[in-house]
């Protein structure tokens, strides 16, 4: 059910859900956190709701989304209700703000917090130079940005190191979740030799394999390469061994190769936003390891 709220406050719009609740059913019980979406109103807006109520149904939670329109216009607010089978599992509060209230998001955010649970912050594609300085962002124990979009991607996540403050992360690190633990996996077959050098490449707009660079840098005393070119990871070890991931870009299927082994086909396709989103609600405590990441950044070498 989708009910629309032209031209409205934010005391009409909690009356509404107050009504939703009494007459329809649509509860908050068991929502375990509140999700703030702070985007930019463009036709990319559904594909952003989309991913939250997908991600939704992994943790039930109240999404409110602030999508900020032209700051030229007459200053109002226009709000969108959803809940049933059009809200995932949550409930969906999109607000459109205009004029002056585009300036103000935590102001008409704050209104719809549900007590007594965590708030996560969400920026699917401009994020503040500082998440924790942001008015949303100071209403979060979590800060979600995500490189991926942004005019100049390596740029962007070298810099998340700078303004860096606990709780924070960027979707580009859950995108190689599954790449770190097929390394990892791979690293644990015996004879367990060391890594001498690592090789990252792919794209030079995707940031999840700066991020995944830094991983290896940080983690490694050899040098790290980041390349443009197909998309693979190679591992050099000790006795001139090796382990490499290659996947073309467009394919869901990679091959993993080790020395004196089989080369052996695994699943590895490129995450989707929702579930990226999903695995960085799934913990609200900082996450040290992407912070260390983010420091090995400044020891990977660009060829």
């Amino acid at each position: 059910m989708i009910i629309e709220l032209p031209s409205t406050t934010t005391g009409a719009v909690n009356k509404k859900l107050v009504e939703l609740r009494e007459t329809g059913g649509a509860v908050t019980l068991g929502r375990v956190l509140t999700l703030v979406v702070s985007t930019r109103e463009s036709k990319n807006s559904e594909d952003v709701i989309d991913a939250a109520n997908e991600a939704s149904r992994e943790h039930p939670c109240r999404v409110i989304v602030v999508a900020r329109g032209s700051r030229t216009e007459e200053t109002h607010l226009d709000a969108e209700i959803r809940v049933g089978g059009d809200a995932g599992a949550s409930e969906v509060v999109i607000l459109r703000v205009f004029g002056e209230l585009a300036d103000h998001e935590a102001s008409v955010v704050v209104p719809f917090l549900l007590p007594d649970t965590p708030v996560v912050a969400w920026w699917p594609d401009d994020a503040p130079a500082v998440p924790a300085l942001d008015p949303v962002g100071r209403l979060a124990i979590r800060r979600i940005t995500d490189a991926t979009g942004a005019d100049d991607p390596t740029a962007t996540i070298k810099s998340r190191l700078g303004s860096y403050t606990a709780g924070d992360t960027d979707l580009a690190w859950s995108r190689i979740t599954y790449w770190r633990a097929l390394l990892t996996s791979a690293l644990d077959q015996p004879p367990h030799e060391q890594i001498v050098s690592a090789t990252v490449s792919g794209l030079a707009t995707e940031p999840a394999l700066d991020i995944l660079a830094g991983w290896l840098a940080d983690r490694i005393d050899g040098p790290v390469r980041r390349r443009t070119g197909p998309l693979f990871v190679e591992l050099e070890l000790t006795n001139d061994d090796r382990i490499a991931i290659s996947r073309p870009q467009a394919e869901t299927t990679a091959t993993l190769a080790r020395t004196g082994q089989p080369d052996a086909l695994v699943a590895l396709a490129r995450r989707e936003t929702r579930d990226c989103l999903a695995e960085e609600l799934r913990r609200l405590d900082p996450d040290e390891i992407y912070e260390a990441a983010l420091t090995g950044l400044s020891k990977v070498e660009y060829v």
